[in-house]
């Protein structure tokens, strides 16, 4: 359930990346559309980083080495 909540976060910040390009390219001075998207995406940023760490806590995902 966790993992699909971080999946969930993850595609909604390439959303938000992609409103906000939008907004960008198309708006003629008022940026409100950009700074929404912006916002949004930190705020998921913050959220997807929090559910890392707790899914990590309670054992739920296991970070693994690279190189070993």
């Amino acid at each position: 359930m966790i993992k699909l909540l971080i999946v969930a976060c993850l595609i909604g910040i390439v959303i938000s990346l992609g409103t906000g390009l939008f907004h960008l390219v198309n708006s003629k001075g008022g940026s409100s559309g950009t700074v929404r998207a912006l916002t949004i995406r930190i705020v998921l940023s913050v959220a997807l980083f929090l559910l890392l760490l707790l899914a990590w806590s309670q054992g739920m995902i296991q970070p693994h080495g690279l190189g070993k």
